[in-house]
C-alpha cells in the first residue's frame, strides 16, 4: 500500500471520528441551551398564555400582564410595595430561623434515641394533621395582632419538613463510620462536628429550602386574618376593593420574595457543602 493511500485513509478516519465527536457533542450543547434558556422560554410562554386568556375577560376579572406590570412598578416606586414586603419578611425570616432551630433541637435526639423517637414523634406527626389556618386564629387570640403570632405560625409551618430531613440525614450515617469513630476514641463533640453534621448537612439544607418557601405561606396566612401591613394585607385589601390588579401585584411580590429566599438558601447550601467536602 502506497503512502498516499495510507494518508488518505488516515485523513478519512480522522474526519469520521471528528464528525462522530461533533454529533456526540451536539447533544450536550442542546441540553446546556435548554437548561439556560428553558426557564425564560417557559416564563414567556406563561405570559403569552396569560395575555391570551385576559383578552376573553374584562380587566376587573383578569387584567393582562402589561397592566399588572405597570401597577407593580407604580406600587414599587411609591414605596408601598417595599414597605409591605419588608413587613412580611420581618415575620417570615425570624419564623424560619426559629423553626429551623426547633427542628434541630428536637430532630437530633429523635434520630439518636429510640426513646425520644417513641415519645416525641407521635406529637410531631399529629401536629401536622391540624391545618395551620385553624391554628392562626388561636395564635392571634393568645399573642395579639402583633408580629409574635405571625412569627410563631411561620415557625410551626417550617418545622416539620426541616425536622424530617434532619432526622433522615442523621440516620443515613453508616454504622461502619460510627464504629470507626468509636475505635479512634472520638468524643461526642468530635463525632458530631466531623461525622454527623457533615452527613446531615445536605438533607438538612434541603429541608431548609422547603421551609424557606413555606415561611412565606405562613406569614401571608397570618396576615390574612388581621393586620395593617404586609403582602397578605395588600392582597386582602385588593380583594376587598375588587382590585384584581392589586391582588396580582401582591401575589407576584410574594412569589419573587419566596424565590429570593429560596435562592439565598440554595447559595448557602452550595457554599457549605463545598466547604465540608
Amino acid at each position: 500500500m502506497s503512502a498516499i493511500s495510507q494518508a488518505s485513509k488516515l485523513r478519512s478516519g480522522a474526519q469520521a471520528s471528528s464528525g462522530a465527536q461533533g454529533k456526540h457533542n451536539a447533544g450536550p450543547r442542546w441540553r446546556i441551551w435548554a437548561m439556560r434558556m428553558g426557564p425564560a422560554a417557559l416564563f414567556m410562554l406563561f405570559v403569552a398564555a396569560w395575555h391570551l386568556a385576559s383578552l376573553r375577560y374584562p380587566p376587573f376579572i383578569l387584567p393582562g400582564p402589561a397592566p399588572v406590570a405597570g401597577r407593580f412598578l407604580a406600587e414599587l416606586f411609591s414605596g408601598a410595595l417595599l414597605y409591605h414586603t419588608g413587613a412580611t419578611l420581618s415575620e417570615a425570616l425570624p419564623g424560619l430561623l426559629i423553626g429551623a432551630l426547633a427542628a434541630f433541637l428536637l430532630g437530633y435526639p429523635i434520630a439518636k434515641s429510640r426513646l425520644a423517637d417513641r415519645l416525641l414523634s407521635p406529637f410531631i406527626v399529629a401536629s401536622q394533621g391540624i391545618p395551620f389556618i385553624a391554628i392562626a386564629p388561636l395564635l392571634l387570640i393568645w399573642f395579639g395582632p402583633g408580629a409574635a403570632a405571625k412569627i410563631f405560625l411561620c415557625a410551626i409551618v417550617v418545622f416539620f419538613p426541616i425536622a424530617v430531613n434532619i432526622i433522615a440525614g442523621i440516620r443515613s450515617i453508616k454504622p461502619l463510620l460510627r464504629d470507626l469513630f468509636r475505635s479512634m476514641s472520638a468524643t461526642h463533640w468530635e463525632t458530631f462536628v466531623k461525622l454527623e453534621l457533615p452527613a446531615a448537612l445536605p438533607m438538612s439544607l434541603t429541608g431548609l429550602r422547603i421551609g424557606a418557601t413555606l415561611s412565606m405561606i405562613g406569614a401571608i396566612t397570618a396576615e390574612f386574618l388581621g393586620t395593617d401591613r404586609g403582602l397578605g394585607f395588600l392582597i386582602n385589601q385588593g380583594r376587598g376593593l375588587y382590585d384584581t390588579e392589586l391582588v396580582l401585584v401582591g401575589i407576584t411580590a410574594t412569589v419573587i420574595t419566596a424565590l429570593c429566599i429560596y435562592g439565598t438558601v440554595r447559595l448557602a447550601e452550595q457554599w457549605l457543602t463545598g466547604y465540608h467536602r
